[in-house]
């Protein structure tokens, strides 16, 4: 396994919520992009891309992410980093990319308001539209992909940690089995 591991994936994919689990799990530092991106702005990621519009987040995300140095660290990206080409050629220098996949109903169940969580939508563009268009873009940059498919939030990380050829987890802390 690369040094760091970072994880892709459609917005609500729980990039966020598993990343939290796996560094602690590998006693890794935990990395939230879109977090770094809204402390560099000064203010939530919805807010950067009204002010700013789409291309310029996209930018400002890319910048973000191209600047990271880091190892030993699970990296939570936003969505859309996967459209500027060398933040992803830079995150896949430092790590393992991890795409964690969602279907396209699952999504819908979980993405109700694309506004408040930050998505970036193009003019007319749904959320369907934009699954179909940033899948085959997460799949070019993936070195591994886990499905969530019906996957229990547990086995999702376990799943992640067994892909990415990782070192037992410590799981006493956790309560989920190390591999």
């Amino acid at each position: 396994m690369k040094q760091n591991l970072i994880l892709i994936g459609m917005p609500t994919a729980g990039k966020s919520t598993v990343g939290v689990v796996l560094a602690k799990m590998l006693g890794y530092d935990y990395v939230d992009t879109d977090l770094l991106i809204q402390k560099r702005e000064g203010c939530r990621l919805e807010e950067t891309i009204r002010q700013k519009g789409d291309e310029a987040f996209l930018d400002i995300e890319a910048d973000v992410c191209s600047e990271l140095e880091t190892e030993h660290a699970v990296i939570a990206t936003g969505g859309s980093v996967i459209y500027r080409p060398r933040a992803m050629e830079h995150l896949k220098r430092l790590g393992t990319v991890v795409y964690l996949k969602i279907s396209l109903e699952r999504l819908k169940e979980r993405l109700l308001d694309t506004a408040s969580r930050g998505v970036v939508l193009k003019e007319g563009q749904t959320l369907e539209s934009l699954y179909l268009e940033r899948t085959p873009l997460y799949e070019r940059y993936a070195d591994l992909t886990v499905e969530e498919g019906t996957l229990r939030f547990e086995d999702v990380v376990a799943e992640v940690l067994k892909a990415a050829g990782c070192p037992s987890a410590r799981s006493s802390e956790t309560g989920f089995p190390a591999e």
